[in-house]
């Protein structure tokens, strides 16, 4: 796969009529069916306007290409969608990157400051058949590369480093194979298909898009304090979905391993497909996505083997278009995880950015957790919560890459009996150098 969608990427340099918006989507597909009398010499595709690029098809479906997100879940039809896109014969290929260079920073007694690398490489291949689509798709994360205790950021909690102990107020690396998966759907009616998706890793039936996929949140380098409750599972080491379309209602049904990934960042994991996820998602209009989910995840974490979790979440996103360049992306989620010794935990989450035009955007969060283990592991629960605020401007070097400089400011907020660790409501900072290719 990665021969097939890497060459995109190499591509685009050579050929800037390739590169669209750099917001870029993470599901190929063309503006018209492929010429099975085609060569196999890599061709150009039309740039194509906003409004040409969503009334091409999914890879899942017979609906806007635009509303896949990351693995099989669902986002706006007014998404922006776009990548670094070719055609090899019969197959529609596609890549895009992202790369943020970041320093990051935290006061109080539980601050720390880091510079790292962060971001994804991303390349899918497509294949359109008879009465279906054939999809491959690959992700790759320099994460690994920033050490395996990650980068500060309070509040947060997850895996661990050296699998003895927890990682806190700290942000796990992710795995450098985000994603191989393959999926194939196929077609009912015009309105009506049906699909199986399988990765190894991949993303569940569970909760709305990753955050690094979603347009409310992909311009702003800081991980969520949420991730562990919306989408920790979306770098799954074996998941199969099975869904039905309909329209615009969408029901699928994952198995999927439950145990997160370990603390070696760099091989592929395997295990029995122990867990399983349920989702059903409505996109009421081409502005809205809606999402209503339930997991039943067997030992997600490895310091703690014998407890399994039941998790539920719900979300809404919204996404407008404004003007050529310029549009508005909020999304509000809620979840809870119940672990079987009992403890009952909650996540809100709000956020939402604004692009004006191309060279600037502003970014927002606001988000709190019920947690027991920023204290004493497994002690008792406390209420936290953390806003920021960031923005990033833009400039456009060439028809297929943006350079952007960026900032944000974090304000956290512990409860009492926290505040004495913690030296009261600390606060935080980033700024960062990125780079987007597609």
């Amino acid at each position: 796969m990665l021969r097939f969608a890497l060459p995109a990427l190499v591509l685009c340099f050579a050929n800037p009529a390739l590169a669209q918006d750099p917001h870029a989507g993470h599901t190929p597909a063309p503006q018209q069916t492929p010429d099975p009398h085609a060569g196999h010499d890599m061709a150009s595709m039309d740039h194509g306007s906003h409004d040409q690029t969503m009334s091409a098809s999914s890879a899942l479906g017979d609906y806007p290409m635009t509303r896949d997100a990351s693995g099989t879940s669902w986002q706006p039809d007014e998404s922006v969608h776009g990548g670094a896109h070719a055609r090899h014969g019969d197959w529609m290929l596609m890549g895009h990157a992202l790369l943020n260079g970041v320093y990051a920073w935290s006061d109080g007694a539980r601050g720390d400051e880091k510079a790292f690398l962060a971001g994804m490489i991303m390349g899918a291949a497509r294949r359109d058949l008879a009465h279906g689509t054939l999809n491959l798709r690959a992700g790759l994360s320099p994460d690994p590369f920033m050490g395996a205790n990650g980068y500060p950021l309070l509040l947060a909690k997850g895996e661990t480093a050296d699998g003895v102990e927890p990682l806190v107020d700290r942000q796990h690396p992710h795995d450098l194979f985000m994603e191989l998966s393959a999926s194939y759907a196929h077609r009912l009616s015009a309105t009506d298909s049906v699909f199986v998706y399988a990765g190894l890793p991949g993303a569940p039936a569970f909760g709305p898009p990753a955050f690094m996929h979603r347009m409310s949140a992909m311009d702003s380098p800081e991980a969520p304090i949420t991730h562990h409750w919306f989408d920790s599972t979306h770098i799954t080491f074996g998941v199969m979905t099975a869904g039905y379309v309909h329209d615009n209602w969408k029901l699928e049904a994952s198995r999927f391993r439950g145990r997160e990934p370990d603390q070696d960042r760099y091989d592929i994991e395997t295990g029995a497909l122990d867990s399983t996820a349920l989702r059903v998602s409505w996109n009421p209009s081409e502005n809205w996505s809606l999402q209503a989910s339930l997991a039943d995840v067997t030992s997600p974490e490895a310091l703690h083997p014998d407890e399994d979790e039941k998790r539920w979440s719900v979300s809404g996103l919204y996404t407008r278009s404004l003007g050529d360049a310029g549009w508005v992306s909020a999304t509000l989620a809620f979840s809870n995880k119940e672990r079987s010794d009992g403890v009952s935990l909650d996540a809100w989450l709000a956020e939402a950015a604004w692009r004006p035009n191309a060279r600037w955007t502003l970014f927002a969060r606001g988000e709190a957790i019920e947690s027991d283990e920023l204290g004493p592991d497994h002690g008792p629960v406390e209420h936290v919560a953390r806003l920021s605020l960031g923005a990033v401007r833009d400039f456009q070097i060439n028809d297929h890459a943006v350079v952007g400089v960026g900032a944000l400011a974090q304000q956290h907020f512990v409860s009492d009996a926290l505040s004495p660790s913690y030296g009261g409501d600390p606060q935080g900072a980033m700024a960062f150098v990125r780079l987007k290719i597609g």
